[in-house]
C-alpha cells in the first residue's frame, strides 16, 4: 500500500487538500472521485516514514530506454503487448526489469491495462509514460505514443548523460588535485619542520601557516572522510524540506558557469515534456501538473504551478512566465506565439531543440575552459606549498 496527497475541489466547488491510502494511484483517484472529489492534482509521498521496504534496485536509465525502443518496435510490427512483455522480459540483462516485466505480465493476464500493470510499479515507469500510454489506450494509438515516448527519452539519457559528462569532469579533476595538496600537506611537509627547527632558522608566518595545516590534515585525516558523508546525508534529508530543496536549485542555477547548463537541462526537459503531452492530446491543465512533478527542479517546477494557478483563472499559460528570472524571454515569446496560433506543441518542440543544442555548446565550453582553470588552480596550490618549503630552506643554506 502507498500513501498518496492529493489537492482538489468536493462537491460544493470548496478547495480541498488531504491524503489517501491505495495501492496504486489509480485506485487512489477512482476512490477520490466516487467521493464526489474533482481531483487536479495527486502524487506518492515519498518520505522515509511512506515508503515500503523495497530490496529490488532501480532499473537503469539506459536499461529503460532500451526496453522502450524495443518494445515501441514490437508493438509497430503487430506483436500483442503480453507476447512483447514476455519477449522483452527473457531478453532483458536487468534482474529488476526482468521482474517487473513478468509482475506486468501477470497483470495483463488478469485482464489489466497495460498503464494499470505499469502504474503499480512508478519507480520503473515514470508518471509520464503511464500517462501517455493511458491517452495512447484510450486513442488506440499505443504504437504512435510508444514511438514518441522512447525518442523522448532517448533525448532525456543523452541530456543527462552530457550534463553529467560536464559536471563529473572538473570534480574528478578536483579531487585528485584536492587528494595531491593535502598528501603533500599531511607527509610531505611536516618532515620538513624538524630540520628546520634542527638548523635553528626562523621559520616564516607563510612556511609557519602552512605547516600548521599539515599538522591539522595529519591529525584529523578521518574528517576527509567523515565530512563527505554527512554532507551528503545531510543534503538529502533536507530534500525533504520545500525550502530547502528550493533554494538547492535556485543556487544551482547561480552558479559561475555551470548555473547556465542547469537551468538549460532544466528548461530543455519542461518544454520537451509539454510538447510530448501537448502533441498527445493530454488537457493542458494535467500536462502542466505532470511536466510539475517530473521537471526534477523546485525554482521551475514553483513557475509551471504559477502557470497553472493562471491558467485556471482563465489567463494565459505564458503571464507567470514574463518576470521570472528562470524563464529566459524566447521560452515566454514562443508559448505566447504557439497559444495564439494553436501550434503549442511544435513552438515548445522548437525551443526544447533550441536549448539541447544549447547544452551541446554549453558542455563543450565547460570543458575546454575548465582544464586550464584546474591546472593553474593546482599550480598556485602545489607551488604554495613549495614556495613554503623553500624559502626556510635559502635562509638555512646561507647559514652553512
Amino acid at each position: 500500500m502507498a500513501h498518496f496527497k492529493y489537492d482538489g475541489r468536493n462537491k460544493q466547488g470548496r478547495k480541498k487538500s488531504g491524503k489517501i491510502r491505495a495501492e496504486s494511484k489509480q485506485e487512489a483517484l477512482q476512490s477520490l472521485r466516487e467521493s464526489g472529489m474533482f481531483i487536479a492534482h495527486i502524487e506518492e509521498m515519498n518520505g522515509f516514514l511512506y515508503q515500503e521496504i523495497r530490496l529490488a534496485k532501480k532499473v537503469k536509465s539506459q536499461d529503460f530506454v532500451l526496453y522502450l525502443r524495443q518494445f515501441e518496435t514490437l508493438i509497430a510490427a503487430g506483436v500483442s503487448i503480453l507476447d512483447s512483455t514476455y519477449i522483452l522480459m527473457e531478453q532483458s540483462n536487468s534482474k529488476s526489469l526482468k521482474k517487473v516485466l513478468r509482475d506486468v505480465a501477470e497483470e495483463l493476464e488478469a485482464g489489466h491495462a497495460y498503464s494499470d500493470a505499469a502504474d503499480r510499479h512508478q519507480d520503473v515507469f515514470p508518471v509520464l509514460f503511464i500517462n501517455m500510454v493511458r491517452a495512447g489506450e484510450a486513442g488506440g494509438n499505443l504504437d504512435e505514443v510508444l514511438q514518441r515516448m522512447a525518442s523522448y527519452y532517448e533525448k532525456q539519457h543523452d541530456l543527462k548523460q552530457k550534463v553529467i559528462s560536464a559536471l563529473s569532469y572538473p570534480f574528478v579533476v578536483g579531487l585528485i588535485a584536492l587528494s595531491i595538496v593535502v598528501f603533500m600537506l599531511s607527509y610531505v611537509v611536516p618532515r620538513f619542520e624538524d630540520m628546520f627547527l634542527s638548523f635553528g632558522s626562523d621559520i616564516p608566518p607563510f612556511t609557519h601557516f602552512v605547516l600548521n595545516i599539515g599538522t591539522f590534515f595529519g591529525v584529523y585525516w578521518w574528517l576527509m572522510l567523515t565530512v563527505p558523508v554527512l554532507l551528503v546525508f545531510g543534503y538529502q534529508a533536507g530534500q525533504r524540506h520545500p525550502a530547502f530543496a528550493y533554494y538547492t536549485d535556485y543556487y544551482k542555477m547561480r552558479i559561475p558557469l555551470f548555473g547556465k547548463l542547469i537551468q538549460k537541462a532544466a528548461l530543455s526537459k519542461m518544454t520537451r515534456t509539454l510538447s510530448s503531452l501537448f502533441n498527445s492530446s493530454v488537457p493542458i491543465l494535467q500536462s502542466i501538473y505532470i511536466t510539475e512533478k517530473i521537471v526534477g527542479n523546485k525554482v521551475i517546477e514553483q513557475a509551471l504551478r504559477k502557470s497553472a494557478d493562471s491558467m485556471e483563472k482563465g489567463e494565459s499559460m505564458a503571464e507567470p512566465f514574463r518576470d521570472h528570472w528562470a524563464i529566459p524571454n524566447l521560452v515566454t515569446q514562443m508559448i505566447i506565439i504557439g497559444e495564439k496560433t494553436g501550434a503549442l506543441d511544435q513552438m515548445l518542440s522548437k525551443v526544447a531543440d533550441f536549448y539541447e543544442r544549447e547544452i551541446d555548446h554549453t558542455t563543450d565550453r565547460i570543458k575546454t575552459l575548465i582544464e586550464p582553470i584546474m591546472i593553474v588552480v593546482l599550480a598556485v596550490m602545489v607551488g604554495g606549498i613549495v614556495t613554503a618549503v623553500a624559502v626556510p630552506m635559502f635562509s638555512i643554506f646561507e647559514q652553512i
